[in-house]
């Protein structure tokens, strides 16, 4: 799991980065939580993500946005964060250019910031969002939303009303050529605080069937 610093728009970045045996092996990148509510790449679902991604043969990375830990910066809102995860993955990709596949995951306000970096790159292909905070923020930028998915709620949340993540993956499912799945956690909060194995056998059920050679999603 190696320390990395890399260029960001507002200076240095800070990130974990585990590169692939494999020349052409896929990438992954995972965002993390709110910076003001103390989300950094040290949280312990954006930990789990990323284990699961490096298990599996992925060029990983989990990194800080500006203002986080070492990364240069300051809080912008979303708008910068999303400028610091197109940076992000513009450096993996220098990295593994013949990387095939590139997956997205997020979790809470790295969901939002996944989602939409998902907008400005075709090459992403798969996304994990975990408790997409779909009652904070407008996620009509999902217009059409270009790869499929998987969005994984808590039941018992109550920072991210599942009701209101309901009403996106329904949105959602209204779109042609893309299929969204969608997995809700009993009992479990915002943080997955005692359901963290629920929420990573969920994950990795849904990778293992995107990931299999006869998966209908390409």
């Amino acid at each position: 799991m190696p320390s990395v610093i890399f260029p960001g728009p507002e200076g240095r970045l800070e990130g974990r980065f585990q590169p692939s045996s494999r020349p052409r092996a896929p990438v992954a990148m995972i965002l993390h939580p709110h910076p003001q509510g103390g989300g950094t790449m040290n949280d312990r679902i954006v930990q789990r993500l990323y284990k699961t991604f490096v298990d599996r043969g992925f060029a990983t990375l989990r990194f800080n946005f500006r203002g986080v830990g070492r990364s240069q910066g300051s809080f912008d809102n979303g708008i910068g964060e999303l400028s610091d995860a197109a940076a992000a993955l513009d450096w993996v990709q220098s990295i593994h250019p013949e990387a095939q596949t590139t997956w997205i995951a997020g979790f809470s306000f790295g969901a939002l910031i996944g989602m939409q970096l998902l907008m400005r790159r075709p090459e992403i292909r798969g996304f994990i969002s975990v408790a997409p905070p779909a009652n904070m923020y407008d996620f009509s930028f999902l217009a059409p939303c270009p790869a499929s998915g998987i969005i994984v709620q808590g039941a018992g949340d109550t920072v991210v009303q599942p009701s209101a993540v309901q009403k996106l993956v329904d949105k959602l499912r209204t779109q042609k050529h893309i299929t969204i799945h969608h997995d809700e956690i009993p009992r479990a909060n915002h943080f997955f605080e005692h359901e963290i194995e629920d929420l990573m056998l969920s994950v990795d059920n849904y990778l293992d069937f995107r990931l299999s050679p006869d998966c209908p999603i390409k």
